[in-house]
């Protein structure tokens, strides 16, 4: 149906007419909310497989649907304020607006006052005398300013001896450089959180009539990250320290020197968060960088490591289990990736049935979120055991009775043969039933892998790996990364290296202009 861009004139027409331009404009606006709805389940599912299969083609699909989307519910608003004169009842029935949150109370208030201008009551010329106020509040902008800190020190002279006294000059960040805590802190977050390369950050600045050339940024983020160096030593102390951690990797396209291709180098993140368990332990997430994939990587970063890794089923892994130190607790998510798959692409019934067994596993899990372990245990072995046995049988069964060189025996053989490992988190309460926690830690990654493209360089993937390692242990610990820098930067210059601990997220005074809400663990 195609629909005038402009409303003809409602007072020319007829009864007859207006019913029929509501009704013709009903049915759009129900057609439009079918699509918003089916857009977002759509997205919803897409979602949940981006960060498992990792799909570069799929990822752009989501942007595609998310562009769609935006472009609907923005013609829907429009469309919304023109009609609301003619149809109001009938738009209250058809899209309900949602609920309106309350601003955040942290928020600075600025009051402006509007008294009536009369000196008198404009009806009999009584005395007015205040009844009341009516109070609403407007959300608004203030666009960041760069702003000139000038330090001056006096120099004072002795007027008997003539030495001179003048205070010292105050420390910084970057030796002689130019740039403060706070617009160092900006840029960092403005690369590794908000996924803006150094080059559009210098065109954006620009505009606010600051020259700052992208390779003075790079020698910016270079400095910090060297000073920095010592506080994510301290973090993988922590991390390492852990009984039980949760690991992934992530490709990172790097720019290799000499012939101007790219190379695969890859990100390392360990987690450790035990919350979920009733452990109040800070939780935090530590980043190594590497060139290739090799195995010797993760033995490297885990050498002095013992207890539980919940991991997928990388290979490279595998050897790190043998002596026994480290035992494997595998990822019922991974498990589930493969039937849902499946389920998707062929329809198939084994593995819509499955995934309805794993699903009751979860819902076990989300009633016992955040208890201790004891309690987590007793009610793994009383009501998920069961159900794993259960399962297995039913597993083995469906083996037998399918073609092997089908993809659900590859999904079922997949499940089989990391059993054992799949049970652990049934006998130890500190255990989680998947390692989403480290997926989660890398969904930053991938988002800025898509603007950066590569890394310049094997130290740009350990530079970035410095400050993901600072950004999500902020992240986790619910303070503001751009804050936390910030007063990381006022401080390390002159903090002593043996007091560094001082200055992680949850040891550090802070008072953050916009703190973080306690993240959603899923």
């Amino acid at each position: 149906m195609v629909v005038a861009r402009t409303l003809p004139d409602l007072d020319q027409l007829d009864a007859e007419t207006l019913r029929a331009l509501l009704r013709a404009t009903h049915e759009q606006l129900l057609s439009h909310q079918d699509e918003i709805e089916h857009l977002k389940l759509l997205l919803a599912k897409l979602r949940r497989m981006q960060f498992g299969r990792k799909s570069e083609k799929l990822e752009r699909q989501i942007e595609q649907l998310e562009l769609k989307l935006e472009e609907l519910e923005t013609a829907k608003a429009s469309r919304d304020s023109q009609l609301a004169p003619v149809a109001e009842s009938s738009q209250k029935s058809i899209s309900p607006r949602p609920s309106r949150q309350a601003l955040p109370e942290h928020l600075p208030r600025e009051v402006k006052t509007y008294p009536a201008n009369v000196g008198a009551c404009p009806d009999c010329g009584g005395h007015l005398r205040k009844l009341g106020e009516d109070v609403s509040e407007v959300l608004e902008y203030v666009p960041a300013r760069f702003r000139v800190i000038r330090h001056v020190r006096p120099k004072m002279s002795c007027s008997s001896c003539e030495r001179m006294v003048q205070a010292p000059a105050p420390s910084r960040p970057i030796e002689r450089g130019l740039a403060g805590p706070g617009l160092l802190a900006h840029v960092l977050v403005a690369k590794y959180c908000d996924h803006l390369p150094l080059y559009r950050q210098s065109e954006m600045y620009a505009r606010e009539g600051v020259e700052l050339e992208r390779s003075t940024l790079a020698d910016w983020v270079g400095g910090t990250s060297r000073l920095l160096t010592p506080l994510v030593e301290a973090i993988s102390r922590h991390v390492l320290a852990a009984a039980k951690l949760h690991a992934d990797d992530i490709p990172v396209p790097v720019l290799a020197p000499g012939n101007g291709k790219t190379k695969i180098g890859r990100l390392w993140t360990y987690v450790r968060d035990d919350q979920p368990a009733g452990d109040q332990t800070p939780s935090a997430v530590w980043f190594a960088y590497s060139p290739d994939r090799r195995g010797e990587h993760p033995r490297q970063h885990l050498r002095s490591f013992r207890g539980f890794l919940q991991a997928d089923g990388y290979a490279g892994f595998h050897h790190l289990y043998d002596g026994g130190q480290i035992q494997e607790a595998a990822c019922w998510a991974h498990v589930r990736r493969k039937f849902y798959d499946l389920q998707v692409a062929h329809a198939s019934p084994i593995a819509a049935a499955t995934i309805e067994r794993i699903a009751a596993l979860y819902a076990i899990e989300s009633e016992i979120r955040g208890r201790p372990p004891e309690e987590r245990l007793e009610v793994r072995s009383r009501r998920a055991r069961p159900l794993l046995e259960s399962l297995h049988s039913w597993l083995e069964k469906t083996l037998s009775q399918v073609s092997r060189k089908s993809e659900i025996a590859v999904a079922i053989r997949y499940a089989l043969s990391r059993w054992r490992a799949l049970l652990r988190y049934v006998d130890d309460g500190r255990l989680e039933i998947d390692n989403n926690a480290a997926e989660r830690a890398l969904r930053t990654v991938a988002l800025g892998r898509k603007n950066y493209l590569f890394a310049g360089s094997d130290a740009g993937g350990e530079r970035a790996a410095t400050i993901y390692s600072l950004i999500g242990t902020a992240k986790l610990n619910h303070i503001d990364p751009e804050a936390y820098l910030r007063c990381v930067l006022e401080r390390i210059p002159e903090h002593p290296i043996s007091r560094i601990d001082e200055l992680l997220p949850w040891n550090i005074q802070l008072q953050p202009d916009s703190p973080l809400k306690p993240e959603t663990h899923t």
